[in-house]
């Protein structure tokens, strides 16, 4: 679970339930015909007045229908919520190693975010796509653990990666840290995710094996990754507990990016 505002260890409130990955809104129930019901059955015909009963008078009409379930959060809401930029950080990242720093980390009161490539985080518990027979550079370890201590599990869980603190930029001072509820977006698609492992300290633009899936970016962790058109955005002061817990991210993601899409600063 997670909360907004609160120290490591807080908890999730679910967000609004959101429609199903067709797009779809939920279905609006059709009174047409229950309306239609209760006229024939409160109607008389000449001046006869119905005898009471028990169960008091009938109704005359529908009751009031329920809210509307709000939109989902489009990439387009998002990325016209970050099409300008307030740097935070005190210099630009690389995209990868020798490359030129062109990336700044922007932010809001609300988030940071950074536009870069994405390189894909292999790191964690071993699996059928994430080993070291597979990925050159794989580790075992990520920089923050899920609640039983492992290492997360890249293949499963969509996680973020943030540059290691430096004087460049310290993630830390910024509301971030494991946990933190992420939103990615790639063309048209948003995909929650969980901030899960640390980088080097000069580059930016990396995510895991299942975040990468899960916005069609091809997530070999040699050969796949994409070399642009990657936006990051991370909620300030969120936190997923436990970390692993991929409903939450994506529940509360919704909701977080909602505030953040309806928000003016």
């Amino acid at each position: 679970m997670l909360t907004r505002g609160a120290d490591p260890g807080g908890s999730v409130t679910p967000g609004p339930a959101t429609p199903g990955p067709d797009g779809s809104g939920s279905a609006v129930p059709d009174t047409a015909t229950s309306d239609a019901a209760a006229s024939d059955a409160t109607t008389t015909t000449g001046s006869a007045t119905p005898a009471p009963t028990d169960s008091g008078p009938s109704p005359s009409g529908s009751g009031p229908s329920a809210p509307a379930t709000p939109a989902p959060v489009t990439a387009a809401d998002l990325l016209a919520r970050v099409s300008g930029c307030t740097p935070v950080s005190k210099g630009r990242y690389r995209k990868d190693r020798g490359r030129a720093a062109t990336v700044p980390v922007c932010g809001t009161r609300e988030a940071v975010y950074w536009k870069a490539d994405m390189d894909i985080d292999c790191d964690g518990r071993p699996g059928r796509h994430c080993n070291a027979a597979t990925d050159p550079h794989f580790s075992p370890s990520t920089a923050f653990a899920q609640s039983d201590g492992r290492a997360l599990s890249s293949e499963k869980l969509p996680y973020v990666v943030v540059p290691a603190p430096s004087s460049l930029w310290d993630y830390r001072e910024h509301g971030v840290r494991g946990g933190s509820v992420a939103a990615v977006v790639y063309r048209d698609r948003v995909s929650y995710a969980v901030v899960g492992d640390t980088g080097p300290a000069d580059i930016i633009g990396e995510a895991s094996h299942a975040a990468a899936k899960s916005l069609g970016i091809d997530p070999d962790p040699r050969s796949g990754g994409t070399p642009s058109g990657v936006t990051y955005i991370v909620f300030k002061d969120s936190r997923v507990t436990p970390l692993e817990d991929r409903e939450a991210a994506e529940t509360q993601g919704e909701r977080l990016a909602r505030e953040f899409v309806d928000s003016s600063d």
